[in-house]
C-alpha cells in the first residue's frame, strides 16, 4: 500500500538549499581524483604490467610476452586483464546497484550513506598501493570493491541534485559539479604528473606510480567529509513506501519490483535509458582504456599520457562550463545529441593517430576534452527531470547501474577484439556503435511527454 506523497517544492523550498549545493559540488571534487589518476591514468598499464611479470618473468625488455595468466582455470592474455577486470566489476555493480537505490530511499540521512559508501571505495583505492610484484589478483580485487563502491555512493549524491535543485537549475548546478570533479582530478593529478617526471626521488616508476594511487585514495576519503558533514541534517523525504514493515532488506525488495513496475509506466523514462546504456558503455569504455590503447597501441610513455590526461582535465572543466551555457539555450537533450556526435568523430580520429605522433595525440585530447564532461554532466541533469518525485535514488539507482554496470559489454568487445586482432585500434573503433545506437534512440525520446509522465515541474528549456 502507497502513501499519498507531498506537494511539489516550490522555488522557495529549492532556495533554502543554496548551502547543500555548495557542499554537493565537493563529491565531484573528492572521486574525481580516483577515477583520473587510478582508474583512468596508471592503473591499467601498471596492472597490465604487473599480470606480464606473473605470465612472463624475466621478460627481456621491448619483447612480446607470448603467455597467458590462469584466471580460475581460464587462459587470459595479459594485455586483456584490465579491460576483463573492468567487466567483472561493472557486471557485480549492475547486480548490486539496483538495490542501494531502494536501501538509500529508506534512509533517513542520505549523507551518511553517502560517506558510508565513499569511505568503503577510497580504504580499497588506497590499499592499491600494496600491488607489487606479480600481485595482479590483489589489484584485481582492490578496483572490483573500488569501482562498486564508487558507483553506490554515486546513486546517493546524483539523487540528492533532485531534491536540493530547482529542474530550471539542474543543467547549471549538474555542470558545475562535473567541472569541479575534473578541477579536483587535474590539480592531483598534476602532482603525479611532476612525481613521475621525478621518479628516481620515488625509488622509481612503479613506487611513484603506487604512491600516486595511495594519495588518489586518500584525497577521495578525505574530501568527501565536506558534503557528508555539509549535508549531514538533510533528511530524506516523505515518499510512497511499498511493505513499510518488511523491514529495510525485505521492504527494499519490495520497493525494487515496485520501482520496476513502474518503470514500465514511464515510456519515455525507460527509452532514455536504454539510449543510455549504448552510448554510456562508449564513454566509459573509452576513458578507461584510453591510457591502455596510448601506451600499448601509439607507443606514448606514462609521462606523456599523463601530460594528456592533465591537458583533458582542464579542457574538460571548460567544456562542462561550455555545454552547461548551451543548454540553458538550447535544451540538454539537444546538446546532448550534438555531443555523441561530436564522439564518433573523436573516435574515428584515434584510430587514425599514427604511432608516437604527439600532435596529432594531443589534438585529439583537447577534442575529448571539449566533449567528455558536457555529455556526461547533462545526461544527469537530462535524467533527472524523467524521475518520479521522491523516489530519486530508486530511479538513479538504475542509471548507476547502466553507467557502472553495462560498461562492461564495451570493455569486453574491446579486449576481445584486441585478444582476437592483437591489435588495440579495432578495438577502440568497434566502440563508435556503441553512440550511433544510443544517439538514434535518444533522438525518439520525447522529453515534454516523458516530464509530464514522471509528474515533475517543466523547465523553461527543455
Amino acid at each position: 500500500m502507497t502513501t499519498q506523497s507531498a506537494p511539489p517544492p516550490t522555488r522557495e523550498d529549492y532556495a533554502s538549499t543554496a548551502a547543500y549545493q555548495r557542499s554537493w559540488y565537493w563529491y565531484d571534487w573528492a572521486n574525481s581524483a580516483f577515477v583520473t589518476t587510478t582508474a583512468t591514468v596508471l592503473f591499467g598499464p601498471y596492472l597490465t604490467a604487473v599480470a606480464t611479470e606473473a605470465a612472463c618473468p624475466d621478460l627481456p625488455e621491448g619483447a612480446t610476452c607470448t603467455n597467458d595468466l590462469s584466471v580460475m582455470g581460464l587462459p587470459v592474455d595479459p594485455g586483456s586483464l584490465h579491460p576483463y577486470t573492468v567487466a567483472l566489476s561493472t557486471f557485480i555493480g549492475a547486480i548490486l546497484l539496483i538495490f542501494v537505490g531502494a536501501i538509500a530511499d529508506r534512509t533517513k540521512r542520505p549523507a551518511r550513506l553517502l560517506g558510508l559508501f565513499a569511505g568503503i571505495g577510497a580504504v580499497a583505492a588506497s590499499l592499491m598501493y600494496f600491488v607489487q610484484g606479480t600481485n595482479w589478483a590483489l589489484g584485481v580485487v582492490l578496483l572490483t570493491i573500488a569501482s562498486i563502491s564508487l558507483g553506490a555512493s554515486l546513486v546517493v549524491y546524483d539523487a540528492l541534485l533532485v531534491r536540493i535543485t530547482h529542474p530550471d537549475d539542474r543543467d547549471k548546478v549538474s555542470s558545475r559539479g562535473w567541472a569541479l570533479g575534473y578541477l579536483g582530478g587535474g590539480l592531483l593529478l598534476a602532482v603525479n604528473f611532476l612525481m613521475l617526471s621525478n621518479e628516481d626521488a620515488f625509488g622509481g616508476t612503479a613506487n611513484a606510480v603506487r604512491i600516486s594511487m595511495l594519495m588518489a585514495g586518500l584525497w577521495w576519503g578525505l574530501f568527501t567529509l565536506i558534503p557528508v558533514l555539509g549535508m549531514w541534517q538533510l533528511r530524506g523525504v516523505e515518499r510512497p513506501v511499498v511493505a513499510s514493515r518488511a523491514g529495510v532488506v525485505g521492504g527494499s525488495l519490495r520497493q525494487l519490483a515496485d520501482t520496476f513496475r513502474h518503470l514500465v509506466t514511464l515510456k519515455q523514462t525507460l527509452l532514455f535509458l536504454v539510449a543510455y546504456m549504448f552510448f554510456n558503455d562508449g564513454i566509459q569504455t573509452v576513458i578507461g582504456q584510453s591510457s591502455l590503447y596510448g601506451t600499448a597501441e601509439l607507443g606514448f610513455p606514462e609521462t606523456t599520457m599523463l601530460t594528456l590526461f592533465l591537458m583533458v582535465q582542464f579542457v574538460a572543466f571548460g567544456g562542462a562550463l561550455l555545454f552547461g551555457r548551451v543548454a540553458r539555450r538550447y535544451g540538454a537533450w539537444r546538446s546532448v545529441l550534438v555531443g555523441l556526435g561530436m564522439w564518433v568523430l573523436v573516435i574515428v580520429a584515434a584510430y587514425f593517430v599514427p604511432e608516437r605522433a604527439t600532435g596529432a595525440l594531443f589534438a585529439l585530447g583537447v577534442g575529448i576534452g571539449l566533449v567528455l564532461g558536457g555529455t556526461q554532466a547533462l545526461s544527469r541533469s537530462l535524467y533527472s527531470q524523467l524521475v518520479p518525485r521522491d523516489r530519486e535514488a530508486e530511479f538513479f539507482s538504475l542509471y548507476q547501474a547502466l553507467e557502472r554496470g553495462t560498461s562492461w559489454f564495451g570493455a569486453v568487445i574491446f579486449g576481445v577484439v584486441h585478444q582476437v586482432t592483437d591489435s588495440y585500434r579495432p578495438a577502440i573503433v568497434a566502440l563508435v556503435v556503441f553512440f550511433l545506437l544510443g544517439g538514434a534512440l535518444l533522438s525518439r525520446v520525447d522529453m515534454r511527454r516523458g516530464i509530464r509522465e514522471a509528474g515533475n515541474e517543466m523547465p523553461a528549456v527543455v
